[in-house]
């Protein structure tokens, strides 16, 4: 009978984890990291670039476009005469200079990491020559979007009127992130074996039943932090990192309670079992802060 009460709550653990998966709160209120566009110029050559991201709507966050007004010429941090080349810019489909630009020829990167537009354009201007290049219209796709443009293909020709169409891929590094998540998942799974060898759980069995648990529990919890850190951020990321950890630790301390005590040599007290579950889930967790403050790049 115990044993069949064990189980019910098990199964209801592991829907209620599920479920969260699937369906995940959804933050309302105006904090935490904003959207971000990272954009990468590959094959850019030394010519001094200005670039800015065009916006299908006169503003987003702080920025907004140009109202006519010339004071604004000296009022940003850009050159007057680069503020005016992008400012008289015609776009044909209408978009919009929020007045803020950067100089790419450097690092041979466009990044715009608080509010920006969606969907946008990006435009480059070289004031040496005074001629422009954009792309077609894009769209974030997550949180933090990255982007990359080869400009080798990118052609200038002096007696030509076309503006050069850059062309834009997503950049998102998914090989990288399978393979971060199959590390956190190893890493893991190795730090509680070794918190199961020094409560005394030896036994092949034992290890087995535990192995398999948390190939279960991390895979998924995992899974689901990959989601959140890729849609809501970082900050997400460790709010929901606190939570689901603790669901883990009930449906591992359950699990553990009615099987690892059933495959067992020896009488193994529930206690023990509860414990193991508790400080093994602590361990991996500070061990998984640590990893996500240090080592940034497996997360």
């Amino acid at each position: 009978m115990k044993q069949r009460i064990g189980c019910q709550v098990s199964v209801f653990f592991l829907c209620v984890f599920i479920t969260a998966l699937f369906f995940p709160i959804t933050a309302k209120a105006d904090i935490g990291p904003k959207p971000c566009v990272f954009i990468t110029f590959e094959n850019m050559g030394d010519e001094t670039c200005y670039g800015t991201l065009l916006s299908e709507s006169a503003g987003t966050g702080p920025a907004s476009a140009w109202d006519g007004d010339m004071a604004h010429r000296d009022m940003g941090n850009l050159d007057p005469d680069i503020w005016e080349a992008f400012a008289y810019y015609q776009d044909t489909d209408g978009y919009y200079f929020l007045q803020e630009a950067w100089l790419c020829s450097e690092n041979k990167r466009l990044n715009w990491t608080y509010y920006p537009p969606n969907p946008f354009k990006i435009l480059l201007y070289y004031p040496e020559t005074d001629t422009f290049a954009v792309s077609g219209i894009c769209e974030r796709y997550a949180l933090d979007s990255y982007f990359s443009v080869d400009m080798s293909g990118v052609a200038f020709d002096a007696v030509s009127t076309q503006t050069p169409v850059l062309t834009v891929k997503k950049s998102y590094d998914y090989t990288g992130e399978v393979v971060s998540l199959v590390i956190r998942t190893v890493i893991t799974i190795a730090l509680e074996i070794g918190m199961a060898l020094l409560f005394g759980f030896r036994q092949r069995r034992q290890l087995t039943l535990i192995a398999w648990v948390n190939i279960m529990t991390q895979i998924v919890l995992n899974v689901r932090l990959n989601i959140v850190n890729y849609n809501r951020g970082f900050l997400a990321f460790m709010i929901f990192y606190v939570c689901d950890e603790a669901i883990v630790f009930l449906i591992e301390a359950v699990l553990y309670g009615i099987l690892l005590r059933k495959v067992s040599e020896k009488p193994v007290p529930v206690w023990k079992t509860t414990l193991y579950a508790l400080l093994a889930n602590v361990g991996s967790f500070i061990c998984g802060i640590q990893l996500a403050v240090y080592i940034p790049e497996i997360f």
